[in-house]
């Protein structure tokens, strides 16, 4: 299951402190077992065969039997505070039905959550400020935490903004972005520079909803990955504009021993944002 949802034999294995030949053989024994193949590979991801999807469907209800038991028998003993921090772009799409589910399971723990930039949110966890943050991998040398996936990033416009034609006649592609310094802003430049696409950026923004706003009026294009993004903007096809890669999500822990109650949340963030990525195709 976390083959699957990860999109890779390689992050599954790095979230189960298990070698990737070990979660192979593991997929391989299970595959004799049902008698039938369960996965195939799609370029460098995994893909569910028919009998592999019915299979999955009853390992999630197992899961979810599993933490309903959980929760009936520890989920009132849970009590504190947990501090918890994400970028923007989990906190208005992913992650309210959890905290709300959370806080629903466990109303003896207090959360407080807050929204910020990756330095902000590092720094947050390095002071023992948060107990766990979700954040964009960056190059920067790995905190104590945990990779969970890797996302797409993709180029997003509205219809109304032409950016074959701008290509096509030499003209700088309107770049709609964050305030520096960001990882998407670095990572779009650098792959235009690349390409010798010209470029500007036209507006800055502050907010992930004015980063929105903004492309969904047709003011520029931004790069980003599909977490969040309104239905009326279109991601770009390559090779019209090069290839960006994708960004690692990590969920940053600290150095000091969680309490249950951070355990437990830190247990939700991960099976939910790789549920998410499930039902996104895994990129």
């Amino acid at each position: 299951m976390s083959g699957i949802e990860a999109g890779s034999f390689a992050i599954a294995a790095q979230r189960l402190n298990r070698s990737t030949s070990a979660v192979s053989a593991h997929l391989k024994k299970l595959e004799q077992q049902c008698g039938t193949a369960l996965v195939v590979r799609t370029g460098r991801h995994l893909t569910l065969t028919p009998s592999g999807e019915v299979l999955l469907g009853f390992a999630r209800r197992l899961l979810t039997l599993n933490d309903d038991a959980y929760q009936a028998l520890c989920g009132m003993t849970l009590q504190g505070e947990v501090r918890f921090g994400m970028q923007e772009d989990f906190g208005e799409t992913l992650l309210p039905a959890v905290l709300g589910d959370f806080s629903r399971a466990h109303g003896d723990v207090q959360i407080a959550a807050r929204i910020g930039r990756n330095q902000e949110l590092k720094q947050g966890i390095k002071e023992q400020r948060l107990d766990l943050a979700l954040i964009w991998q960056d190059e920067a040398p790995p905190m104590p935490g945990e990779l969970l996936t890797e996302l797409p990033v993709r180029w997003l416009s509205h219809p109304r903004l032409d950016a074959a034609a701008l290509i096509a006649g030499g003209r700088p592609l309107p770049l709609v972005m964050f305030e520096t310094p960001c990882l998407f802003r670095k990572r779009a430049i650098e792959a235009l520079d690349r390409a010798a696409i010209p470029w500007r950026v036209v507006f800055e923004s502050r907010s992930l909803g004015g980063i929105w706003a903004a492309v969904t009026a047709g003011l520029g294009l931004t790069l980003r990955t599909l977490m969040g993004k309104p239905a009326e903007l279109n991601a770009l096809p390559h090779p019209l504009l090069p290839d960006a890669g994708s960004l690692g999500v990590a969920l940053l822990q600290s150095d000091i021993a969680l309490s249950p109650a951070a355990e437990r949340l830190r247990d939700i963030i991960q099976q939910a944002l790789l549920a998410h990525h499930a039902r996104l195709g895994g990129g």
